[in-house]
């Protein structure tokens, strides 16, 4: 079965067009006919105003006129569209959906926190071995929110989504160009809030394996891995020890965004937050080796993610 996943979160706007094999036994697997990304920075101010600025739907609707051409060349059978955080925070997100509606025919998912880190979780080990008894934390962190996931073998055991991106802490923290360090140390002390939210719903402390996903983690990745350009098919399942991409979220953190745009895996619509994105990556691997006693000393990049997730439920609707 052929289907369209669209992924619209606060940075990007993604589609995916995929031939989706459903096994017997529940599996299913994916094999990519069109993948594509663009910043359209949706949640522009939207954590100030409370609202979709109306340049940014203009942004957001002209990317979903060019993804409806390629669905209708692509002769898709079933098309699922999924909102996430900032959507779920603008007062006026039923102009949203309208315009969407009106372009592709269906009326947008504007999911939960809980569904947004069920279908990451999806996404995330579709591609990984079979994860038996052990336990995995998939955390994707996005634009506006990032989903901390906790599953095993058998399923998603607990997840939580926090109001904590890298578009949303770019805009309340790190103003400055570079961030100063009285800007990261506020932003600093706001994660490690957020994380004590997280460990109140999420066991992070007995997870034996730890995988990054979207656009922030992946960049964060190509830079840990010394890459001169931005290549899925590396960063894709690279396995990266815990001290090698603190060390690269912190160069990245502390550029000025000039130097992050001459990076050649730098997409440019990531350059004025990728420093917020690197201080949340390196806080949360900082507190969860902490809570496993090191035990976990590395960290695993996955390029499938909720769109994924989003594709094979499409094909399972």
């Amino acid at each position: 079965m052929r289907v369209a996943a669209i992924d619209c979160g606060t940075n990007s706007i993604r589609l995916l067009i995929a031939d989706v094999s459903l096994g017997a036994q529940g599996g299913a697997s994916l094999s990519d006919v069109h993948r594509e990304m663009r910043v359209v920075r949706l949640g522009q101010d939207v954590d100030v105003t409370g609202l979709l600025a109306p340049e940014a739907l203009v942004r957001t609707f002209a990317a979903v006129d060019d993804y409806a051409a390629i669905i209708a060349a692509n002769a898709v059978e079933r098309v699922r569209f999924v909102a996430t955080s900032a959507t779920r925070d603008a007062g006026n997100r039923d102009e949203f959906v309208a315009g969407i509606k009106a372009r592709l025919g269906l009326e947008p998912e504007v999911v939960s926190g809980d569904q947004e880190a069920a279908l990451s979780f999806a996404g995330a080990v579709s591609v990984l071995p079979v994860l038996g008894e052990s336990r995995v934390l998939v955390v994707d962190l996005g634009g506006g929110s990032t989903e901390f996931v906790v599953g095993d073998g058998k399923g998603v055991v607990a997840g939580v989504s926090t109001n904590m991106g890298c578009v949303r802490f770019t805009e309340r923290y790190l103003k400055s160009d570079p961030p100063t360090e009285a800007e990261i140390a506020a932003a600093e002390a706001a994660i490690e809030d957020k994380l004590q939210e997280v460990l109140a719903a999420v066991p992070l402390a007995n997870v034996t394996q730890v995988v990054g996903v979207a656009g922030s983690i992946t960049t964060i990745t190509a830079h840990a891995l010394g890459l001169e350009s931005y290549q899925s098919e590396v960063i894709h399942a690279a396995v990266v020890p815990l001290e090698t991409v603190d060390a690269a979220a912190t160069s990245l953190l502390s550029m000025t965004r000039a130097q992050r745009a001459e990076l050649g895996f730098m997409h440019p619509g990531r350059v004025d937050v990728i420093g917020a994105g690197a201080l949340i990556w390196r806080t949360v691997l900082r507190r969860v080796s902490e809570l496993n006693g090191g035990r976990v000393e590395s960290a695993t990049t996955s390029e499938h993610d909720i769109l994924d997730g989003i594709a094979l439920g499409a094909a399972r609707s």
